[in-house]
């Protein structure tokens, strides 16, 4: 779910206008049926398949799940309710990570403030973690840890700082908290550390900027590191630096990349260089970071998309399109981003108009369009399952 202002007051008014009209004539939440079509890219190789998470629009309780069988080239659409009959609610309101570990497979149900937990080779579920607003997930020997907003979804200057939850992945109770920056997202985990991404979504007028660093051992902040406002997404090379995105604030000052390394005495990472290209999501492939540069103005009132490569060998742009046969003009909201390191092939997940059925296109390392599918409401993410 994004978190600027407006699309935060826009879903919020969309699922208000939802309850009036229908409350007076539906008391369950609307099934989508489960359907398969055989897409036929058989693979063998290092994964069983993937999952795709539907993030579903806020208040509409229509998060679903997604599978794409790699033995079969088979893709299963909204096997949630299928694989779990019993459960009244389904997965919930507003899928927003998804990761498979050990085994399992958990979900971040967002405004239904649950990590939901399934068997990663049936889907079938375990059991839940109730965490408030939470956001995305990672983990580190026996526990998960998960970015929570801590307060209600609403905007306003108001909201409370946010947190990293702690959960046994045995008992699946919270075992400890720290309180962070404002509207944490995305995180990655380095020497015993968690570096968390604090957006300060919920007051536009006064975006949060930093980077909080958590002593795992101690679940303390350890201090926070100034990057640029409104950040979002983190990820980890395999030279061992951190690429932080930051939104802007959608009109005077743009959406961003930052390069943070810890050079040799260094206890945290630090910021040592910026890249002035929107990135709204990124995947990261060996030498190549992919990031789809998607920017919306509160200006214009419009948003603008790319498609881009940033050369991790040179730390240069490329200036290339990683769509290269032309399919970007079939693509109305690009929204989710996922590499398959075992193959290369990109997944580029269409949200179209944020209320409809959306696309997943599949393309191969050049660039090339392989196949696409019809998904749930919003594809969101993709997580992929080993043998």
């Amino acid at each position: 779910m994004k978190t600027t202002a407006s699309r935060i007051a826009s879903l919020l008014l969309a699922a208000v206008l939802s309850t009036i009209i229908f409350s007076s004539c539906r008391t369950e939440p609307e099934v989508v049926p489960s359907s398969s079509v055989n897409v036929g890219d058989r693979q063998l190789g290092k994964y069983r398949g993937f999952y795709l998470l539907n993030e579903g629009n806020m208040g509409s309780n229509k998060c679903t799940l997604d599978y794409y069988d790699y033995e079969e080239g088979i893709y299963y659409r909204n096997i949630y309710a299928e694989r779990n009959p019993s459960v009244v609610m389904e997965l919930g309101d507003v899928g927003n990570d998804m990761a498979v570990y050990d085994g399992r497979l958990y979900i971040v149900v967002n405004c239904s403030h649950k990590v939901e937990v399934l068997d990663a080779r049936t889907a079938v579920r375990i059991g839940q973690v109730d965490i408030p607003n939470c956001r995305f997930i990672k983990f580190v020997g026996d526990k998960a840890y998960v970015s929570s907003y801590v307060g209600p979804v609403e905007i306003g200057a108001n909201s409370p700082k946010g947190a990293i939850y702690e959960f046994d992945l045995a008992t699946l109770r919270v075992t400890r908290t720290c309180t962070v920056g404002y509207q944490p997202e995305q995180m990655a985990v380095v020497d015993g550390k968690i570096y968390v991404a604090n957006s300060g979504g919920y007051n536009p007028a006064d975006y949060d900027r930093t980077v909080s660093v958590v002593d795992i051992a101690s679940m303390t902040q350890l201090t926070q590191i100034e990057v640029g406002i409104n950040l979002y997404g983190v990820q980890l090379d395999s030279w061992g630096r951190m690429w932080v995105s930051s939104r802007g604030d959608y009109k005077g000052v743009e959406s961003c990349l930052y390069l943070l390394e810890k050079q040799e005495g260094d206890d945290y990472y630090k910021p040592v260089g910026k890249y002035d290209t929107p990135v709204s999501a990124m995947a990261i492939d060996g030498s190549e970071l992919y990031y789809l540069a998607d920017a919306w103005s509160e200006i214009t009132m419009a948003a603008t998309h790319g498609y881009g490569i940033l050369d991790l060998r040179t730390l240069q742009l490329t200036g290339a399109n990683f769509i290269t046969d032309g399919t970007e003009a079939a693509i109305k909201q690009p929204y989710g981003l996922a590499v398959n390191d075992d193959n290369g092939d990109i997944f580029v997940m269409d949200a179209k108009n944020y209320v409809s059925s959306g696309t997943l296109y599949c393309f191969d390392h050049y660039g090339v369009r392989k196949w696409s599918v019809t998904t749930g409401d919003i594809p969101r993410a993709i997580t992929f399952v080993p043998r």
